[in-house]
């Protein structure tokens, strides 16, 4: 990655958020950026690097619309009513929570947001993509005559580079996308209670390859790191995630009132990420398989980390919790596996779309439940009307 290179020549190193951001999205060679030929990137069975909830089928995002029209009843059915879908990759999360035709259909202004333009572009061949001035109404004071999009006339899609600056009701949506937000890494170099205790992992380059380098941290961040890991051992790692605490303080901020929902690899704290191997927590992928270390070949695997709720909790605490698995079965996903295989016993002698759809659901609810995988990821939610607290770091 010659950018990248050029940047350690010139700075002499980089910090590790740096090096992660450059590896997932510099423009020309990251790895969510430069998809090409080469199919970096991808997820999905087909060609791709590693399988999403979405990617499983159709399933999770009907289960999705279930919960999205619970909020929307509850909020007393506003029209219009906003979902925003962070890290919205090519609309496949989407596409299965239009297909589900929710009740909120008719009210629902369904927003993409990906930074990715080769990703947005792939939504335009799959969604019927409106102007976002239609679907979310023009900038400004709501007083000012300009006429906000027609009741009932949705659900209208658009695609957005950054979450939209208007204020919603609605319900935020971030599928895998927190683990993807570059992070800063520390390494504990002696017993915390005797201070100065941390030191800063970078990145520099030697012989051509890609190699850490420990400087001092500073002392307000030793402060923090003294906090959220107090009992951590010389030799231990931990991610200081305040990307990833900005996306949640920015997406609660978009809310009027509705939820901010977040699926992703968590961890409970910081301190047990610190009891942990830094290679159970900090993982890479390529091939639907465990890649190289993150150093390695930049921009040809995914880089990830699991979110430390105790950091996002520094911004506001989650109203809930919850494994995938649990979650799904709160929002009805048994139900919809045994509804599929009644349909399946009925039509099976016909053997139509609808039919075949019906029988995956048992295979697919097995997938997005196993508590070895996608079942074992964190479920949280944080619930509005309370207005967002300014973040806890500068």
């Amino acid at each position: 990655m010659k950018s990248l290179a050029d940047r350690v020549a010139r700075f002499g190193s980089v910090r590790f958020d740096e090096f992660v951001d450059a590896a997932l999205y510099d423009p020309d060679d990251g790895f969510f950026t430069s998809m090409g030929d080469a199919g970096r990137g991808r997820a999905g069975r087909a060609g791709g690097d590693f399988i999403t909830s979405p990617e499983v089928g159709p399933l999770f995002g009907a289960v999705l619309a279930r919960f999205i029209d619970a909020r929307w009843e509850e909020l007393d059915r506003p029209d219009p009513f906003v979902v925003i879908e962070a890290g919205a990759g090519r609309g496949t999360l989407a596409l299965s929570v239009l297909a589900a035709e929710p009740v909120c259909a008719p009210a629902l202004r369904y927003v993409l947001v990906e930074h990715s333009a080769e990703l947005r572009r792939a939504q335009a061949r799959h969604l019927a993509l409106a102007d976002p001035a239609e679907v979310l109404g023009p900038p400004g004071d709501p007083d000012d005559g300009v006429p906000s999009p027609a009741a009932g006339s949705g659900p209208l899609v658009c695609s957005l580079v950054e979450l939209p600056v208007a204020v919603v009701d609605g319900v935020v949506i971030a599928n895998e996308l927190l683990d993807n937000i570059p992070f800063r890494l520390f390494e504990c170099t002696e017993s915390v209670p005797d201070g100065e205790a941390w030191a800063e992992v970078r990145v520099t380059v030697d012989a051509g390859r890609f190699v850490e380098l420990r400087v001092p941290a500073e002392p307000e961040i030793s402060a923090r790191l003294d906090v959220l890991a107090p009992d951590a051992r010389p030799g231990s790692r931990v991610p200081l995630q305040d990307g990833a605490s900005a996306w949640l303080h920015a997406a609660l901020g978009v809310l009027n009132r509705g939820s901010v929902l977040v699926f992703d690899y968590a961890a409970a704290s910081t301190a047990s990420l610190a009891d942990r191997p830094v290679d159970e927590w900090l993982r890479t992928y390529r091939d639907h398989d465990r890649g190289v270390g993150p150093l390695e070949d930049p921009g040809t695997q995914d880089v990830t980390v699991e979110v430390a709720v105790d950091q996002l909790a520094m911004v506001a605490a989650p109203d809930s919790d919850l494994a995938q698995a649990d979650w799904l079965r709160r929002w009805g996903i048994q139900g919809m596996v045994e509804e599929g295989n009644r349909l399946w016993a009925e039509r099976a002698g016909v053997g139509d779309l609808a039919a075949l759809r019906a029988r995956s659901r048992a295979v697919e609810a097995e997938a997005l439940c196993d508590p070895t995988g996608l079942g074992a990821f964190r479920t949280l939610e944080w619930r509005r009307p309370t207005p967002a607290p300014p973040p806890p770091f500068s």
